[in-house]
């Protein structure tokens, strides 16, 4: 089985990325980019799994990869309800929950079912997706918002966030499950999770309205300011959600949801550029402050990770805020597809317990 391949498929909302590997052997990586041009003729998401599958098999040819010999298709795991981390056999239910996107729509609902198409031509195959968005570890206490109309919900970089403190674990020569760690991921949005011996106790909901600002959300806005934007009659429904996620933060200040450029712009001596990056290290410090407080200061160690994390301005700046609560460790960009692979392969090779999603 170790001679096996493993395909590993991360849909994003401009790109699919995906790569091949053999064993624990990366063989290849892909990032195909969609521009909106391409995609605008899709009304739904799922409407673009023949478009993506195409993609994915085209490329796979072109390779002369021998499809009998591929064991396991991952995918990205989407918005299904929420589970514990994992590998999850990917079964009808999940495909109707992502399918009918019961949780919202997202590119990542697509990694499953782009992963169910491909088996399907391949009957020794099996379909996996690994540590979706939803992985839900919170403690009780973490859920309570404040109202009893309304929970906190754990969205956030699972799979990025669990495979980097892995990482980091081995490095030290100790195991994830033995350590409490503070993971921050860094990208189009930001999510800061507290990781208690192996669980994810506390995160941020890193998509639709907590923690931190970023390049493309807003995180969490003074809320009767909020209500009364809402009720205002000036923006609608679809617009205020996408102040939230898409067209906030970053983007909703300078114009650009490109950090390098707005630290260049920074750089060359733009003052309200400097400030917004600022703000975004400042609030990504304060949220990794308050996780230490969930983990009552015992923590061993601080992660830093995402495509944010390659700007060293801006994790020096988190650094000076929070380096006296736990040494600070840096791993730029995500190593998501990685992940993907090697979880697939520890499954094909039965070295990890493969979970049924009961929804």
């Amino acid at each position: 089985m170790n001679d096996k391949l493993i395909l590993a498929v991360n849909p994003g909302s401009t790109s699919t990325k995906f790569a091949l590997a053999r064993g624990s052997e990366m063989l290849f990586e892909r990032t195909l980019k969609h521009g909106s041009e391409e995609l605008v003729r899709f009304i739904s998401m799922t409407e673009q799994l023949p478009f993506r599958y195409r993609l994915i098999m085209d490329v796979l040819e072109k390779e002369g990869t021998a499809l009998s010999d591929i064991a396991a298709v991952v995918g990205r795991g989407g918005l299904v309800n929420p589970i514990e981390s994992g590998v999850y056999e990917v079964n009808e239910l999940m495909k109707r929950h992502l399918t009918e996107a019961v949780n919202g729509e997202h590119a990542s609902n697509l990694g499953a079912l782009l992963a169910d198409m491909i088996v399907a031509q391949l009957p020794a195959a099996r379909a996996y997706i690994v540590d979706p968005v939803v992985v839900d570890e919170l403690n009780p206490v973490a859920r309570l918002s404040g109202h009893p109309l309304f929970s906190r919900k754990s969205i956030f970089h699972a799979l990025n966030q669990k495979a980097v403190a892995r990482v980091y674990a081995e490095s030290v020569g100790k195991e994830y499950e033995d350590l409490n760690l503070i993971v921050a991921h860094m990208g189009g949005g930001i999510s800061v999770g507290a990781h208690r011996r192996g669980r994810v106790v506390d995160v941020n909901n890193a998509l639709n309205g907590d923690g931190p600002f970023s390049p493309e959300r807003s995180g969490g806005l003074p809320t009767a300011q909020l209500v009364a934007l809402c009720f205002s009659g000036s923006h609608s429904h679809e617009e205020v959600k996408s102040m939230l996620a898409g067209k906030g933060g970053i983007v909703a200040y300078l114009g650009t949801n490109s950090f390098e450029e707005a630290t260049r712009r920074a750089g060359e001596g733009d003052a309200e550029a400097a400030l917004i990056i600022e703000g975004c290290s400042y609030q990504t410090a304060k949220e990794i402050g308050a996780m230490a407080a969930v983990l009552k200061g015992e923590v061993d160690a601080i992660v830093l990770t995402g495509g944010l994390a390659y700007e060293k301005a801006h994790t020096d700046r988190i650094t000076e805020m929070v380096s006296k609560i736990a040494p600070i460790f840096v791993y730029p960009g995500e190593d998501e597809l990685k992940a993907l692979a090697f979880n697939g392969y520890l499954a094909v090779t039965g070295r990890i317990r493969v979970r049924e999603y009961l929804g």
